[in-house]
């Protein structure tokens, strides 16, 4: 029983710091969550602007939507689609997960990562940080 008080004065706690949001961006998560319902989309985690989280369900969903009927998606050629849209518009290195049944647990640059469900398939959809890799100087090499 002390513990579970404990626990909610925590949780108090933490409430209490959180920053109030601004109208824009609860206005923008409200639009976001209408465009989710619309697409029959399950948005469960993300660190995204709105503006490409939309981008990815609007295209996800027509990807399936222009799949036949017949046959079942395939999620390897979904995953390739989705990410190179992603790279298309955003910039290289983005990666995308899909399947029915996947754990992860990825590093990703600040304001790129979201994973929804869609239908029976979850997609996990993230961007990392790419460095050109430069091979060493070597001085004698030259010298000859």
């Amino acid at each position: 029983m002390e513990k579970t008080r404990e626990w909610k004065q925590k949780q108090v706690v933490v409430q209490s710091r959180r920053r109030p949001l601004h109208r824009s961006s609860s206005m923008e998560e409200v639009k976001l969550a209408a465009i989710a319902v619309s697409l029959n989309v399950r948005l469960r985690s993300a660190d995204m602007p709105a503006n490409l989280q939309e981008r990815a369900l609007r295209y996800t969903r027509s990807l399936l939507d222009s799949a036949p009927a017949d046959h079942r998606p395939n999620p390897t050629l979904l995953a390739r689609s989705l990410k190179k849209e992603f790279d298309t518009w955003y910039g290289p290195a983005w990666h995308c997960v899909v399947g029915k049944s996947f754990g992860s647990f990825v590093t990703h640059s600040p304001g790129g990562f979201v994973y929804f469900s869609l239908d029976s398939l979850s997609f996990l959809l993230f961007k990392t940080e790419v460095q050109l890799v430069t091979e060493p100087h070597d001085p004698q090499a030259s010298a000859s």
